[in-house]
């Protein structure tokens, strides 16, 4: 991290957190912080679910909500890019202070809501925007909206022609009710319906809870194969506290960061052993080391964002490279090194 950036992470940290994150993506879109482009290696890279990738550490949904920096972001160093989540309409989310820094546990705890400025003004930014590395998009349900279900697939027929892949959340912890579309009924009707609106074909993802039982997970697993969806994302923000040492640790709303790396890692190596399907490990991702025992416990792909809340925006490539060295120490190439570990998390 170079000296300027480490300057301008400290004074960050002295402001409101959501304040402190639309300054980071003003910077990055004015240029302020140098950029390494994409890195990339015969050993990372990686394809996914059809999607070749530079290498396999993305940038985790919610960290650019509105498709507002997506060319600077994709220079960082990452080797994908999700962006949203986007809803059919604007969406102003829930009240404020709604984003909560857990300095003392390098987390974060967040009840955005769902606020995006809606899927038209995304999907026009995205067909503007260049991007070096694969992006997809998100896609939210409306709080007030009468069919959620149908949201998504709205979303998605919008978005379609500007992105990559794209990921259905039905985790999110902060929009009531939400979490009741994993449920197998009600997610199969719902992948059904997304899957009819993909004209495109494109790559289709289900993002699921870390507070998940295993039969829920069977559950899920076995309707991702029925619909025919491309993988699984593994996993959003979590609802436990188990732990935590900050003084935030009792706010309302979805924990991710540090904390999350080990459930959200036992529940990916889980749903290894019940899919074949590709799996996009996410949750407490801070080092290369993490993102490569991710990857060993049956991950093809893993994404970060509160980690660079603490190691600011040029992490990725450093966490890029540092993994492209493991790779190398044991003589493999990432998708080698997938599910490798997988017993241990089990």
């Amino acid at each position: 991290m170079s000296l300027s950036e480490r300057l301008g992470l400290a004074a960050l940290r002295r402001l409101d957190p959501e304040l402190a994150h639309g300054l980071a993506l003003k910077g990055l879109r004015l240029g302020f912080v140098p950029l390494p482009g994409p890195v990339t290696t015969g050993r990372l890279r990686t394809k996914l679910a059809g999607v070749v990738l530079p290498n396999p550490v993305g940038l985790a949904a919610g960290f650019d909500k509105n498709a507002e920096a997506v060319g600077p972001l994709s220079r960082a160093g990452f080797g994908f890019l999700e962006l949203g989540a986007a809803t059919p309409r604007p969406q102003g989310g829930n009240p404020k202070p709604r984003l909560f820094r857990l300095t003392e546990d390098e987390a974060a705890i967040n009840r955005f809501g769902f606020n995006n400025a809606g899927v038209e003004i995304i999907a026009r930014r995205l067909a503007a925007a260049k991007s070096a590395v694969p992006r997809g998009l998100n896609l939210g349900a409306n709080k007030d909206s009468a069919d959620r279900a149908a949201d998504f697939a709205t979303v998605l027929s919008q978005a379609a022609p500007h992105i990559d892949f794209a990921t259905v959340n039905v985790s999110s912890p902060n929009t009531e009710k939400l979490r009741d579309l994993q449920g197998a009924e009600a997610l199969r009707a719902l992948l059904t319906g997304v899957m009819q609106a993909n004209e495109r074909g494109l790559p289709i993802f289900l993002k699921i809870a870390p507070d998940l039982d295993d039969q829920a997970l069977a559950d899920i697993a076995g309707v991702a194969d029925e619909t025919g969806i491309a993988g699984i994302v593994a996993t959003n923000t979590t609802l436990s506290r188990e732990g935590l040492r900050s003084p935030f640790r009792d706010q309302q709303g979805g924990l991710s960061g540090k904390p999350l790396f080990e459930r959200s890692t036992r529940v990916l190596a889980k749903l290894s052993t019940l899919t074949k399907l590709p799996l996009i490990g996410v949750g407490g991702v801070s080092s290369a080391e993490e993102a490569y025992a991710k990857i060993r416990a049956g991950a093809s792909a893993v994404q970060l964002y509160t980690a660079m809340v603490y190691g600011g925006v040029t992490l990725a490539a450093q966490i890029t490279r540092e993994l492209d060295d493991l790779l190398l120490q044991d003589g493999l190439i990432a998708a080698q090194a997938v599910g490798l570990d997988r017993d241990r998390w089990t």
